[in-house]
């Protein structure tokens, strides 16, 4: 796992830690009272900063609780750019989620867990999240072929499913060195779900 730099000038040092501080006390937060029913608020009084220094680093209080989420899409999407694209696109895919997952420090895989506990107890956040990922997937279609073909939003939604499949069998151990096994393995059986009979 790679660690991030960390910034240069004690102002971006300063920046960050705020930016990590609303981010852990909010998945803390929401996680012992409830996205829905803790206000914003609340979290800007336990982090003791203000409204214009939270919508300095968030566009909402969506936002700052899908943190952990929309980290592993950008990564995701910069180690596309940068992934050779030959053979199978379903290989491509793959091979780039395993390479973002390699990214993903302690931190992150401490937090994600805990932000999909989150998604799952809360509409507003799930709607939010459907949403993104529809935004991810259209980006990844845009980056791969920049055509709108239907063969490659089909493989971009199975790839998503994937996806959610691994997911939904980490959690709830969560141990982050068997994700990645996972998420081969739910890969692996793709072909055999979709010639299943009825």
């Amino acid at each position: 796992m790679t660690t991030v730099e960390q910034p240069a000038t004690l102002r971006e040092r300063k920046k960050l830690r705020t930016r990590q501080a609303l981010i852990d006390t909010a998945i803390t937060l929401f996680g012992e009272r409830g996205f829905d029913s803790t206000p914003l608020d609340a979290l800007l009084e336990q982090v003791e900063v203000s409204r214009r220094t939270f919508f300095r680093n968030f566009h909402s209080k969506e936002d700052v609780a899908l943190a952990a989420v929309k980290q592993l899409w950008d990564i995701y999407l910069e180690v596309l750019d940068g992934i050779e694209k030959s053979g199978p696109l379903a290989d491509v895919l793959l091979a780039a989620m395993l390479t973002t997952l390699e990214r993903m420090d302690e931190d992150w895989y401490r937090r994600f867990p805990l932000t999909l506990r989150l998604i799952a107890d809360s509409p507003a956040l799930d709607g939010h999240t459907l949403r993104h990922c529809a935004e991810v997937q259209a980006e990844i279609a845009c980056r791969l072929d920049g055509q709108n073909r239907l063969e490659l939003r089909l493989l971009i939604e199975f790839f998503v499913a994937t996806w959610r499949c691994a997911l939904d069998e980490w959690l709830p151990d969560c141990t982050p060195g068997e994700l990645p096994a996972l998420l081969r393995r739910v890969r692996s059986t793709m072909n055999a779900a979709l010639s299943l009979e009825a």
